[in-house]
């Protein structure tokens, strides 16, 4: 018999630059498979530290990424126990969120890379947050999501979809598929891509907003 069991956890998340009130953008960004927040905020770094400040939460499954145990990744989410997973990720967002505080007077940015665009989309629809930007990059959008989880946002929200030309994850026909549906859910959406693979091309950002 499988039971359940609710217990408080503590889980760290990174930040890059500080918070002022020079800031105009605030960015909540979630990592891909394989990778730990602190890592994957570098890929920030040469955004304009003044007018930037960065959130990267961290996934709360880690493991060894091969033999040696030497190097550590992590994983936000698996087909095992997805649902009550998801909310145990969407509580953490939350707990985050609630610490930092972020100003009605700056730009709010939420970004998702490959795994983490579902944990980026799954916030949006089910805390109905209303962010200036959300952006996809290299992932796919969960298949349970659908037109009526977005009806509250914005028509000003823009959304960007970004995939490399080389990414070996994502087939033509299946993009052009999925294309279709997620332009139905959120009709604003615009599909961008670069000349690279799976990875977060950082200047495909800075002509967005």
């Amino acid at each position: 018999m499988q039971k359940e069991v609710v217990y408080q956890s503590i889980n760290t998340y990174d930040t890059l630059n500080e918070l002022t009130d020079k800031t105009k953008t605030v960015w909540l960004v979630f990592h891909g498979i394989g990778y730990l927040s602190r890592y994957f905020i570098r890929l920030f770094q040469s955004l304009n530290p003044e007018e930037n400040y960065i959130i990267a939460p961290q996934a709360p499954s880690k493991y060894y990424k091969n033999n040696d145990y030497k190097r550590v990744g992590s994983s936000w989410l698996t087909k095992e126990n997805t649902q009550t997973e998801t909310k145990n990720v969407l509580n953490y967002i939350d707990a985050v969120m609630e610490i930092e505080k972020i100003p009605s007077s700056v730009k709010f940015v939420v970004l998702g890379y490959s795994q983490g665009v579902s944990i980026a989309s799954r916030w949006i629809a089910s805390r109905k947050v209303q962010p200036e930007g959300f952006v996809m990059v290299s992932g796919g959008f969960p298949k349970e999501l659908q037109k009526e989880h977005f009806t509250f946002l914005s028509a000003t929200t823009k959304i960007t979809h970004i995939l490399g030309e080389q990414d070996p994850y994502f087939e033509i026909e299946k993009v052009n598929a999925e294309k279709e549906r997620v332009k139905n859910i959120l009709p604003q959406i615009e599909f961008r891509t670069h000349s690279g693979g799976h990875e977060l091309n950082i200047d495909t950002l800075e002509n967005i907003f």
